[in-house]
């Protein structure tokens, strides 16, 4: 109906829209992307796999890489789940993809047609350990989406932020209190890092390398 005046967006709440703004239309970058989930649905980097971009996709779910290899053979897709936790965990499978958690007490008071019809056990590895066995060499990361239903500080601290240090993040916080934001873990955390909180949807908070912010 709007034809060339509207812009299509894949991710769940527009945050897609919200990093091409970021990254000012860079036509062509590197993205990771934790609890990739669908390689279209509710995906925060297919707007980018569309335009050129290629990246590393990480889904914990048994299968979930197997459409990503026919959609997106261009990137480099991991079935893995990650955390900085090292003992095996247990991993809830709903009848609703996107719901797929390593805590899914999260889930037991939403919607009754949402179902937890499996339950298995994972060895996560760290974000580190990937990037350091998938990152091609000397390949910035233009931005990392985490995604992971309850355990993405986890991903986030399972990182070598001196090492790896994407320039954008993009990561679920569904508690934040946008007049208290220190009270949220994520927040302080990735502050600690080094970056600054830039942009926020309902559901997600978007930050920026400070030192970026800096040269701009």
């Amino acid at each position: 109906m709007f034809g060339a005046y509207s812009q299509r967006s894949f991710s769940q709440e527009g945050e897609d829209l919200i990093l091409r703004r970021l990254l000012e239309g860079k036509s062509h970058g590197f993205y990771v992307d934790i609890g990739a989930h669908h390689p279209k649905l509710f995906s925060n980097t297919y707007f980018f796999y569309r335009r050129g971009w290629r990246g590393i996709n990480i889904d914990a779910a048994p299968g979930s890489m197997k459409p990503f290899n026919f959609f997106r053979p261009r990137d480099i897709n991991v079935e893995s789940a990650i955390s900085s936790r090292t003992e095996p965990i247990c991993f809830s499978i709903f009848n609703e993809p996107a719901l797929n958690s390593f805590n899914a007490s999260n889930f037991r008071r939403g919607d009754s047609k949402y179902i937890e019809t499996k339950r298995v056990e994972l060895r996560p590895r760290t974000l580190k350990s990937i990037l350091d066995e998938y990152l091609p060499d000397r390949q910035v990361i233009d931005f990392l989406s985490v995604d992971v239903e309850g355990e993405d500080l986890n991903v986030l601290k399972s990182n070598d932020w001196g090492k790896f240090r994407p320039r954008l993040i993009a990561v679920e916080e569904r508690d934040f209190d946008i007049q208290d934001p220190g009270k949220s873990e994520i927040f302080t955390f990735l502050r600690a890092q080094g970056y600054i909180l830039k942009a926020k949807t309902l559901n997600t908070l978007l930050f920026v390398l400070s030192s970026l912010e800096k040269t701009n």
